[in-house]
């Protein structure tokens, strides 16, 4: 169906090509998982799929992209749009129209499709992805999560043959993962579609994979095959591989019922040690080492100065408290009676399902939402009513997409309008993109970098104020594993130096690895709250694949089997 021969992409102003020597065959009615690190090519090799790229990103591409006998180079993506569906990682950047039913229609509306056939399949794909509640909203009020399903049922209504994902479930819940994926497999299985996707949360979609393709380094040649083969080569993998090769398992597990299979030796010899247990306890946090990658708590420390002791609250008084919290937007009432305190510190995650609230919450915590009804208090003040100068040095948000954060054409200049709305000397703000970004230049625009840079600019960039509360909205979203393990360093190390850190992320093994406490939202208030083992391994749809492996033993990450196994367990 997908035809690549030698194809080449080469972009200007680069010293060498992003994708070289491409040659392989993705075969009618497959699903087929392109993986490796972050800023291989991945979006690249999808994008002369649909004929965006060299159409409208620009490049030179050698070779030749063939979809179902048409030419990539010679049909554009509109000549393209019958037999081929795109959802790229920004959904927002798809949308086309107001309203969930309208972006399901148009595109069958473009390609001239009966009124009755347009109603049918509109009213199915509601069904498919849980969207029939949603299908009178305007998409502007969706919540990330429903936007990228939104987004995805609107490739699925026109039927095209092929699909092209571009991480289609890094914005949703697990639970929704697994619905989107389930209609992904009928597709494959029922109808023969053929699907062709890029997925950095390989625990999610591995086991469902008929073939994988994995870019070992950018301009490298790729390599294809069965999913054990490739996740036993690959410099990315997810936490049941990663386990089943320290375990020394063959065949190697690709999901967790696989894994529970061959785990009764490796349960054997951990049941002499103890899993660690909450590193917070009485509002004081024990914070482990960072992991590898990620700067030293000292470096850290030296880079932002420590919070001066006025500004920084003792165990007794915690950093923020959130008070019967409600907030009401329209007729939805996003939050009700939701109380928090967070401690210094401290690293929470916000977990549940989307549009239960968390992204509300956060913005009620850096003073973007106003309340309805309750309070909320950051350092002693109500964000919502205190001047944002004056809040910025007391919480600071990355959002869900960081380039809302990025305003200027150069990465110096975002870095010079940091120090100068913080207050902080010059050369601040650069000092920690140096540290958390390395090898970037200062002529760089943020639009060149990738989704896993632009995460690092946004959140130096916020740190450049030294707030003691730090919120992040779905912080993993377009990073691979080695970059999740830097992000956890750092906010390990942050965490280390006193600052608290509320974290809102549909990432159970980020949850399992970084936070101390996970609090879960449903329908906008708080069902759980407690230490993060006691709260995940309870819970099917949030516990990490290692605790669901080992259970009922709470272990719940893969180093931390390790560490156990190396000091001989």
């Amino acid at each position: 169906m997908i035809r690549f021969e030698q194809v080449s992409v080469r972009y200007d102003g680069t010293d060498r090509p992003t994708l070289s020597g491409v040659d392989l065959a993705v075969p009618e009615g497959e699903l087929v998982l392109l993986v490796g690190p972050s800023g291989v090519g991945k979006s690249t090799l999808l994008g002369t799929v649909s004929g965006l790229v060299p159409h409208f990103t620009g490049g030179v591409l050698s070779g030749r992209v063939t979809v179902g006998g048409r030419d990539t180079r010679t049909h554009k993506p509109r000549e393209l749009a019958d037999l081929v569906g795109t959802v790229g990682q920004d959904p927002l950047a798809h949308f086309v129209t107001d309203t969930v039913e309208d972006e399901l229609a148009y595109g069958m509306e473009s390609l001239g499709l009966a009124p009755d056939v347009m109603r049918r399949r509109v009213e199915e794909t509601l069904d498919l992805l849980g969207l029939a509640e949603l299908r009178d909203r305007p998409i502007a009020t969706l919540s990330g999560g429903q936007q990228q399903r939104v987004a995805i049922g609107s490739v699925l209504t026109p039927h095209p043959k092929v699909l092209v994902l571009d991480e289609p479930t890094s914005a949703l819940d697990p639970a929704a993962a697994e619905e989107v994926l389930a209609v992904l497999q009928r597709l494959v299985h029922d109808l023969g579609t053929t699907v062709l996707m890029a997925e950095h949360r390989l625990e999610r979609v591995v086991q469902y994979a008929d073939q994988v393709v994995l870019l070992p380094a950018p301009g490298a040649a790729p390599v294809m095959g069965a999913p054990a083969e490739i996740m036993a080569v690959s410099p990315v993998r997810p936490p049941v591989a990663e386990l089943g090769l320290l375990a020394g398992w063959d065949p190697l597990p690709l999901s967790v019922r696989d894994a529970r299979r061959g785990a009764g030796e490796l349960r054997e010899r951990l049941a002499s040690a103890s899993p660690p247990g909450s590193p917070v306890s009485a509002g004081v946090s024990v914070v482990p080492a960072p992991m590898s990658g990620g700067p030293r708590p000292g470096r850290l420390a030296r880079l932002l100065g420590r919070t001066k002791a006025a500004e920084t609250p003792g165990p007794a008084d915690p950093i923020s408290r959130v008070e019967s919290l409600g907030v009401r937007r329209g007729r939805i009432e996003a939050l009700r009676r939701v109380t928090l305190t967070v401690a210094p510190g401290e690293t929470v995650a916000l977990m549940g399902r989307n549009g239960a609230g968390k992204s509300t919450l956060l913005g009620a915590l850096v003073g973007m939402v106003e309340p309805t009804s309750g309070s909320v208090r950051v350092g002693g003040l109500a964000p919502a009513r205190t001047d944002p100068r004056a809040m910025i040095r007391r919480v600071g948000l990355v959002p869900q997409e960081p380039r809302d954060l990025l305003y200027a054409d150069t990465v110096a200049a975002e870095c010079a309008a940091a120090d100068r709305d913080a207050g902080a000397a010059e050369g601040t703000c650069r000092a920690l993109v140096t540290e958390l970004l390395p090898g970037v230049e200062d002529g760089t625009h943020p639009r060149d970098l990738s989704e896993g840079q632009r995460l690092a600019l946004a959140l130096a960039l916020v740190l450049t104020a030294r707030p003691p509360l730090l919120l992040l909205d779905e912080p993993t979203r377009g990073l691979d594993y080695a970059a999740k393990g830097r992000l956890v360093g750092v906010l390990r190390s942050l965490a280390a130096e006193g600052h608290a850190i509320v974290l809102a992320t549909h990432d159970v093994e980020l949850a399992a690895e970084l936070a101390h406490r996970v609090v879960i939202l449903a329908d906008g208030e708080v069902v759980a709250d407690g230490p993060t083992g006691r709260v995940v391994v309870s819970s099917p749809a949030f516990a990490p694949q290692t605790a669901k492996i080992l259970t009922p033993q709470e272990w719940l990450t893969v180093s931390q089997v390790r560490a156990a196994l190396e000091a001989g367990a």
